[in-house]
Formats: C-alpha cells, sequence, structure tokens
C-alpha cells in the first residue's frame, strides 16, 4: 500500500507509533523493574511477567525498558586486586569445579570482597550454598582477617555438622586457630583452589560480581555500621526475592524448599 500510495514505509511506521495505544503491559515491566532494584533485565523480568500470566518477548520487554529510561545496574565494574599471603596447605581441592548438583550443606564456598566506606576500604565475607546458591552467612568489618570469615560462621542458622565441606581460595584470611578449631569440632573437610585458579572458586565469584554490582557500587556507606544495616537488607533480598537464573528462576529460598519437597 505504501508503494501504491507514494508514500516512505519510515512516514507509516512513524505515524503508526504516534497514534498506537500505550502497551498494556508497561506498568507491570515498571514495577517488577523496580521491585528487583533497578537490576532485573529482559530475561528475568519475561519470567517475572510469565509468573502474572503475560507472555511477553524480551524484544518487547527492551523496547518498553528504552522508551520509559529503565537501565540495569549491569555493568562491568573493576576493582584493582591486591596481591595477599597465600594459604600453603595441602589440603585437596575437592570440588573440582563441580559446583552443580549438590545437596544441601554439602558443600558451601567463601570470599571476601571490598567495599568503600566512608574514604576508606571494608570488608565483607559471605559464605555461600552451593546446592542453591543462597548466602547462608555474612560478616562485615574494617580489616580483611579470619576474624571476619569467622564471623560469618557465626552467623549461619543451620547445624555446622551438617556441612561437609568447605572450600575457599588460599587466601590467608581462611586460616587460623578459630576456624580450625570450627573445622575440627564440626567435622568440616577443607577444601582449597589450585593456586591462582579463581575458576576453581567460580561460584563465590560470580556470587561477589553480582553483589558488587547490585549493591556494593549503587550505594554510599558513611559508616560500617550502615554497611551492616544494608548488607543484611540486601541478604535478604537477595535470598528471598532475588530469582536467579541457574535455579530455574526460582530464588535460592524458593529452591530449596522445592528440592525438599521432591525429596520428601
Amino acid at each position: 500500500m505504501c508503494d501504491v500510495l507514494g508514500i516512505p514505509k519510515s512516514t507509516f511506521y512513524h505515524t503508526s507509533k504516534k497514534t498506537a495505544e500505550p502497551d498494556p503491559i508497561i506498568n507491570d515491566v515498571i514495577e517488577i523493574f523496580k521491585s528487583s532494584r533497578r537490576n532485573y533485565g529482559t530475561r528475568k523480568i519475561k519470567y517475572e511477567l510469565k509468573d502474572r500470566g503475560i507472555i511477553a518477548s524480551r524484544r518487547r520487554i527492551g523496547r518498553i525498558m528504552k522508551e520509559n529510561g529503565l537501565v540495569s545496574n549491569y555493568a562491568v565494574a573493576q576493582y584493582k586486586v591486591y596481591k595477599q599471603p597465600v594459604n600453603d596447605d595441602s589440603f585437596p581441592n575437592e570440588v573440582n569445579q563441580q559446583f552443580d548438583g549438590r545437596n544441601h550443606l554439602e558443600v558451601i564456598v567463601s570470599d571476601l570482597t571490598y567495599v568503600r566506606v566512608g574514604g576508606k576500604w571494608n570488608y565483607v565475607c559471605l559464605i555461600i550454598d552451593l546446592h542453591n546458591r543462597e548466602i547462608i552467612g555474612y560478616s562485615a568489618g574494617a580489616n580483611k582477617t579470619a576474624l571476619l570469615v569467622y564471623q560469618a560462621f557465626a552467623r549461619i542458622k543451620y547445624r555446622l555438622d551438617l556441612i561437609t565441606i568447605f572450600h575457599t581460595d588460599r587466601g590467608s584470611e581462611f586460616k587460623n586457630n578459630a576456624i580450625d578449631g570450627v573445622m575440627e569440632t564440626f567435622n568440616i573437610r577443607r577444601s582449597l583452589s589450585k593456586k591462582g585458579c579463581p575458576y576453581d572458586n567460580a561460584v563465590a565469584e560470580s556470587t561477589f560480581k553480582v553483589f558488587k554490582t547490585e549493591f556494593a557500587n549503587q550505594q554510599v556507606f558513611p559508616s560500617l555500621d550502615y554497611l551492616k544495616l544494608m548488607l543484611s537488607d540486601y541478604v535478604n533480598w537477595y535470598n528471598n526475592v532475588r530469582i536467579h537464573s541457574s535455579l530455574s528462576y526460582l530464588t535460592p529460598v524458593a529452591y530449596r524448599k522445592s528440592a525438599h519437597k521432591k525429596v520428601v
């Protein structure tokens, strides 16, 4: 018809776009995006819409996001990695990059990262259950020491004797008498990554990438107490609200409960 009428196709599309009714799912997309703390992209929004009985393509969702200025927090965030002493113990790598299909508390992994607080570096330790990527222990402090790891263990709400393996990289903060005592008391086996191989602790690495993008890089922390308060809030949101693509788009807690029902 454009050829017959001698009208450029671009004119037709421009006119039809102006006269078209607003997309009926705009409010749903905006609501889901904001409830995700501005973290979800088209893929996760698509699954959340599906839970509401709305079928929409990622292209359609992307168009709505662009038209409404909805830009995800996700961008490449770099930070300087500082050299530190390593743990030279001869513990084997029992996990051997086999991260999936683990039972609840069969393997927990941990790492630490830097967070700017009041113009100085402070540190956060997270402990993650490989079964459902749930953050089961966490702590924040001014110093990157084994005490921070011990405090993260103290927050774990499960019986520690149910944990089989504790896997980390070879950072010196994962070795001291207190942590060794926890391992011995609760019969937890140690597993260490090979020196200089971040892939051996990939789940912890990827969790911290999410943590930096969604949390640490999005806020200003004037004090350590404020960091601790907001960290607790984030961990609760991460475990109970945030859906994970690796968990069939369930939250860690929902995935754990679903897996438990299957076993029962």
